[in-house]
């Protein structure tokens, strides 16, 4: 017996087993025993057989084995040629479920065939196509018994305690604090979980971190918050405020190799002395770099200060002056002069990343001195509400508990335990009564305990006790103003967000707010954390590449600096060179240029264009098909020529509209994608068919399994000539261990070969001309990247819409997904199937869903 025949046998038998339909089976069975003997009856037979099942199992079966019928009946008509126990593809033997416990005791399973099947990779794109009505059985099964979802109410999860990662942990710190505190210079790099790193399950939490929070609890207190009461006035500004001679651009390092004054003027309201600290750092890149530069401090134009500075490890120097000044506006001005040059050939010959620097990092003004109109400290009024603490021991105990309790609550994003705030008031308490301590430093004390606690370190929901006996339910107003702000802002509530909470409005209003906060400025962090670890823009800055190599051209440059080094050595000027020389020369200052080109500022206008086209998505509430493809893109001046695209000027990125024939727009033609999923010296399909299947299709490949043999094992089959990396895969899917992720990777890649690992296009690679046509697994044709992206909008907009959603809902939550998360994912699929993918319905989705909205309980 077939295995096709045997299930059918064994589902018709569950289906009539026990029931008062005995004859109807009997009748049924004949019937299986003729498309037993006679296989070209299967098409006829097997669908009357699959209709009579759906039309019988509502008298025959509760809802549960009905569901199980059915999905047994569409794994007969379209699986098990493949996957039964004759021939198990893939190593799935589906006909050994053969009962609904046996079945739902391995939702992995049921999983990766949900995501399988709706993917469209299963069946083979040679089979038949499952209708909408046989997804729906197969999905409605997995969901409603295989993961027990109420679909009419889904549980929302596991709640994760997860503390704050390092960008959450700066920007809390300093919206709390009113400081710029830089998490970087401190903590390490998260680790990620999920493809992101604020995913509870990665942010461990060892005792160097706790060291290392009390320390920075300690500096950010101490920076932040004042000790006195009242001082002489004081202003103080960061490097980060003078104003370069344009008048518009800032800031507080200065390359030492150009001339460059900046400058800053301030208003000074009464006469007399003040003094004047000024403090800065002489820094140098890694390679040492010999240049010399002075730096001259002005003061309303007049000298005050010189100093010869050069390349060091950040050496920190401070000057002190004193000044008598009228009422009136007063300039503070630094003049960077180069010394003089070495030859031209010392400094082409010279490392091309070294370089000097002049970090000003502080100014500060006291005065004038010996006044006696005294002025609270700055961020005085943000911690302290009185104009001066009382001086009665009662009543200053009672203000240190209205200090705290509004400090604590802010800090701990909740509500404060009457006992917590008894202790920091005696912790307070304990420094200001001792002789020499003021009311601000005691505070100050307790503050430093309020930023070292976990209820601040991590994000913990307090309001989690069951009061009325079920086991989940809406979280309050202010962990959901928690969870907004953090989701979209990676910080705290501001005060907008947090009143509406505590007055218990903030659903009320919870659309207008969303509004907003997509309008602020912080927003900016939700396309750094989130864009920037989804399409992974982050790593553009640290990925390395070497143009040269890249470009073909790395020999020529070889051996060309080896020349000019030689007269390096031999103190040649250009002037003693021979023509011939000078050429050569000139072909080296020409190689640097274009290594040059790929710096900084390239990187950062790469990774610009693909945030910016997002945030135009956002801002717009476009269509998020506008990933996959567009008829524009983000461009300043450097990227529009490093694409070879023309009528771009100045440094400010600006929508361009590309033209139909552009082999441009969407992210999986930007800089970007195409950098990060690179090598050092070459492109790599498979990086890149990964990233389009992990990332923008959710379907990613599974790890490769052990005694894979490497890619470069297969040039030795071509000889002495080197292959293309094309015939290099087709090579390496010969191997049977390899052929199948391969099969879904490479398509997909190598539609991408006529980019270079630059980003850049190219029509030929090692003189080769680029084959860019392929087939999808899933069976679509086509000719090159642009017929590509026409492929995957078109028909696998269901696809990307799911992996967008489960990677902004894993992001907004701060877990990975569970089974029981997968309804609600459906339910925003559905949402922007209906209205076009715009961003609006997605983001609206994520911040309703019952993951967002939802906890469970603890009980009482």
């Amino acid at each position: 017996m077939s295995s096709f025949t045997a299930l059918t046998v064994r589902l018709l038998w569950v289906l009539f087993l026990d029931t008062g339909f005995r004859h109807m089976r009997t009748n049924l069975e004949r019937s299986v025993r003729a498309l037993r003997r006679e296989t070209a009856l299967r098409p006829v037979i097997l669908p009357l057989l699959v209709g009579m099942i759906f039309c019988t199992v509502g008298f025959s079966q509760s809802t549960n084995e009905a569901r199980f019928a059915e999905m047994q009946a569409v794994l007969a008509s379209s699986c098990l040629d493949c996957h039964s126990s004759g021939a198990a593809e893939g190593g799935l033997e589906l006909d050994r479920f053969t009962d609904i416990k046996q079945t739902i005791a391995e939702p992995e399973v049921w999983w990766k065939i949900l995501k399988n099947v709706r993917a469209g990779v299963m069946p083979p794109a040679d089979e038949p196509r499952l209708t909408e009505h046989q997804l729906d059985a197969i999905a409605s099964f997995i969901k409603k018994d295989v993961f027990e979802i109420q679909l009419d109410d889904p549980d929302p999860g596991r709640l994760t305690v997860r503390r704050l990662n390092r960008a959450e942990y700066e920007n809390t710190i300093n919206d709390l604090m009113g400081t710029n505190f830089d998490a970087k210079l401190l903590f390490p790099a998260d680790d990620s979980g999920s493809g992101f790193d604020n995913v509870g399950d990665a942010l461990s939490f060892s005792p160097l971190l706790m060291s290392k929070s009390l320390k920075a609890a300690r500096t950010v207190v101490a920076e932040a918050v004042p000790t006195q009461t009242k001082i002489i006035p004081l202003i103080a500004f960061s490097g980060s405020e003078f104003i370069g001679e344009d008048s518009k651009s800032r800031q507080s390092s200065l390359d030492g190799k150009t001339a460059q004054t900046v400058s800053q003027t301030l208003k000074i309201d009464d006469a007399g002395t003040y003094q004047i600290d000024l403090v800065f750092e002489q820094d140098g890149t890694f390679d040492y770099d010999p240049a010399r530069y002075l730096a001259t401090f002005f003061i309303d134009g007049e000298e005050v200060c010189r100093e010869e500075c050069g390349w060091n490890e950040n050496k920190k120097s401070s000057y002190q002056f004193r000044q008598d000044w009228q009422p009136g506006n007063h300039e503070l001005a630094i003049k960077i002069t180069p010394l003089a040059a070495e030859s031209e050939v010392v400094d082409e010959a010279r490392s091309d990343d070294s370089g000097v620097r002049f970090d000003l990092k502080q100014v500060r003004i006291e005065g004038p001195l010996g006044t006696t109109n005294l002025v609270h400290p700055a961020n005085y009024e943000r911690f302290f509400a009185r104009d001066t603490p009382p001086d009665s021991p009662i009543e200053r105990r009672l203000y240190a508990r209205e200090v705290l309790a509004k400090f604590a609550a802010r800090a701990f994003r909740g509500s404060v335990p009457e006992d917590t705030l008894d202790r920091l008031v005696e912790m307070a308490e304990s420094t200001y009564s001792q002789p020499g301590q003021s009311f601000e430093s005691g505070a100050a004390r307790a503050m430093v305990a309020v930023l070292t606690s976990p209820r601040f370190l991590f994000h913990l929901e307090t309001d989690s006790v069951s009061k009325s006996g079920v086991s989940y339910g809406p979280i309050s107003e202010t962990a959901l103003a928690s969870r907004l702000s953090y989701f979209l802002w990676s910080t705290l509530p501001d005060e907008e967000l947090w009143d509406l909470a505590n007055r218990g409005q903030l659903r009320e209003h919870l659309t207008e707010q969303i509004h907003r906060m997509m309008k602020d400025s912080r927003s900016q962090e939700f396309l750094t954390n989130f864009v920037g670890q989804w399409l992974r823009t982050r790593d553009v800055s640290e990925m390395t590449i070497d143009p040269l190599v890249v470009l073909g051209l790395q020999e020529e440059f070889d051996e060309l600096q080896a020349s000019v080094r030689s007269w390096f050595g031999q103190r040649r000027r250009r002037e003693e060179m021979s023509s011939e020389e000078q050429q050569r020369f000139a072909r080296y200052r020409e190689l640097r240029e274009i290594s040059d080109r790929f710096d900084a500022d390239l990187r950062r206008a790469m990774r610009q264009e693909t945030e910016e086209c997002m945030s135009y998505i956002i801002r717009e509430d476009r269509s998020l098909l506008e990933v996959l493809d567009a008829d524009y893109t983000f461009l300043n001046e450097k990227l529009a020529e490093h694409y070879g695209i023309e009528g771009v000027k100045g440094e400010e990125m600006r929508r361009v509209e590309l033209p139909t024939d552009s082999p441009r727009g969407g992210v999986l033609t930007q800089a970007s994608m195409l950098l990060i999923t690179s090598n050092p010296t070459r492109t790599s399909p498979v990086k890149r068919g990964l990233f389009i299947l992990e990332n923008l299709l959710g379907t990613p490949a599974p790890p490769a399994p052990a005694g894979v043999p490497d890619l470069a094992e297969s040039a030795n089959r071509f000889g002495d000539r080197e292959p293309s990396l094309r015939e290099l895969l087709s090579a390496h899917r010969e191997a049977a261990i390899c052929a199948s992720c391969h099969a879904r990777m490479d398509p997909l890649g190598l539609a991408l070969e006529n980019y270079n690992a630059l980003g850049m296009w190219r029509e030929t690679d090692h003189g080769n001309p680029i084959q860019a046509a392929g087939q999808l697994i899933s069976g679509e044709a086509f000719s090159n990247a642009s017929e590509l992206k026409v492929v995957l909008k078109r028909n696998h907009a269901e696809a990307f819409y799911r992996c967008i959603t489960e990677k902004m809902l894993t992001y907004a939550i701060g877990r990975g997904l569970e089974y029981g998360d997968q309804h609600s994912v459906d339910l925003i699929v559905m949402d922007l199937l209906e209205h076009d993918g715009r961003f609006s319905v997605l983001l609206n989705g994520i911040i309703a869903s019952a993951p967002f909205q939802k906890q469970r309980f603890t009980s009482p």
